[in-house]
């Protein structure tokens, strides 16, 4: 029996529906995001208010334009221009309207503020819904990528050798220049520009050198603060009469302020850092998150250039907006604790709001769990009178009470770093410079919550409200 094949008729015109809508399944992101942009005051977006020029695409529909490429893995402002005619929920958003790529970055580079404000709203607005109920969060850090290339950068040797080779191309140069020497150049160089070209290049180098100096003396002054409260623990517990092990922490005047020869300066984008990711060492961006374990909303986000987490918890708790109010209770890994870290927690609670109790790995464990360990204990005695915030905080992630909360640390924020770099695609920043990044993680993290909350039904609850 001969196969059957479906007609393919690609002349015939065909009676499409008279609203695009239509095409749009109820169900689809763009539905929600719609509506719930459609709930917000933008009247901090930045706009022509003169009124001169071609008319302007309306602020709402750019910012739902934004998140919902963002939230379906388009980055890119040309991407974004080009989904304008090909996907049908993007043509949906812009009402069959095109925004050129040059548009779309300026609107993204100019609503820092705007996309801010919407990140704080959209989570208020969820916690009106009884979606979001800050508790508990789990604080981590992701590496992202920044737009810049980690051989486009001098390491700090190699910047000193290169100024040497330099000053003294310089001076052979001018020695040409006053002995007016007949020895011609190349065709097209001059002793005038290939001096100016050298001296250019040496102002860089030397630029780099001083940012990487400074950078080394900030990395040093925090690793005088560690090892001060580690030497001041230590002395704790030996004025307690405990056996200690070993020969114990250096003192904070070992440290070592000049910068490492290998240390790196990138021109293409000085603020990023080099930093070890799960592929090596990469040109990135530290970044932060805090998660809200119940809704797994993101609900305090920010991007700092240090390599790694020891000076990260306060200020990533402290990213959490003021008007959602403190969480009681914050999980992490042993990679942010420090006793200076838990100072700074004491200091955010002065201003009268609740204290923020911490939960992290101070000592790191194998995977494997012996037979004795599946047994059923009791919680191990608390710590005496004196203990350092070190012990308490060993004894508070030891109980069966910590254990149970550490435990949805790795099941809430990490999949949340998940869901951002392999569901939305989110790997590598587009923009440049500590501050645009910043911007574009806001973006990122406004996203992602939005993609949670059409998944928490929060469109049905809008819906009814507005009934």
């Amino acid at each position: 029996m001969a196969a059957r094949f479906q007609n393919i008729d690609r002349e015939t015109p065909m009676l499409l529906p008279a609203c695009i809508q239509d095409w749009v399944p109820d169900n689809d992101l763009a539905h929600f995001i719609i509506d719930a942009v459609a709930t917000l005051n933008l009247d901090n977006c930045s706009i022509n208010h003169r009124g001169t020029g071609d008319a302007q695409f309306p602020p709402a529909m750019m910012l739902t334009l934004l998140i919902y490429c963002y939230a379906t893995g388009l980055f890119s402002s040309r991407r974004i221009e080009h989904a304008s005619f090909q996907n049908l929920s993007v043509r949906f958003i812009c009402a069959n309207t095109h925004p050129d790529h040059d548009t779309i970055c300026a609107f993204r580079r100019k609503n820092g503020p705007l996309i801010a404000e919407t990140f704080l709203k959209t989570l208020l607005l969820a916690r009106e819904l009884k979606l979001l109920k800050v508790g508990t969060v789990a604080i981590d850090g992701t590496k992202v990528l920044a737009h810049a290339s980690k051989h486009a950068a001098n390491s700090y040797g190699k910047a000193g050798e290169l100024i040497v080779t330099l000053e003294n191309e310089v001076a052979q140069l001018l020695a040409k220049a006053a002995a007016a020497d007949s020895t011609p150049l190349e065709e097209g160089l001059t002793i005038q520009g290939e001096v100016v070209r050298r001296e250019t290049r040496l102002a860089q180098l030397r630029t780099a050198r001083e940012i990487i100096e400074a950078r080394a003396r900030e990395d040093a002054a925090l690793e005088k603060t560690e090892r001060a409260s580690a030497l001041a623990e230590r002395q704790a517990r030996q004025a307690r009469g405990e056996k200690l092990r070993g020969k114990g922490p250096a003192g904070p005047g070992s440290v070592n302020e000049t910068p490492s020869p290998n240390a790196q300066y990138n021109y293409t984008d000085p603020e990023s850092r080099i930093m070890k990711t799960g592929s090596g060492f990469e040109q990135s961006y530290n970044a932060q998150a805090a998660v809200e374990i119940d809704s797994r909303l993101i609900i305090g986000q920010r991007v700092t250039d240090a390599p790694n987490d020891k000076e990260q918890l306060a200020p990533t708790l402290a990213s959490i907006p003021a008007g959602l109010g403190k969480p009681s209770i914050a999980l992490t890994d042993s990679g942010f604790y420090s006793e200076a870290a838990v100072a700074g927690i004491k200091a955010l609670g002065a201003d009268g709001l609740p204290q923020t109790q911490i939960i992290a790995a101070v000592v790191r464990t194998g995977h494997h769990r012996s037979v004795a360990d599946l047994e059923s204990k009791d919680d191990p005695p608390p710590p005496g009178p004196g203990a350092t915030a070190r012990e308490d905080m060993i004894h508070r992630s030891a109980t069966k009470a910590g254990k149970a909360l550490y435990k949805q640390r790795q099941q809430t924020v990490e999949p949340v770093f998940g869901i951002i770099k392999s569901a939305m695609g989110f790997r590598q920043f587009l923009l440049r410079g500590k501050g645009k990044v910043s911007l574009e993680w806001s973006l990122v993290s406004l996203a992602y919550n939005m993609r949670r909350l059409h998944t928490l039904g929060m469109r049905a609850l809008l819906l009814q409200r507005a009934a």
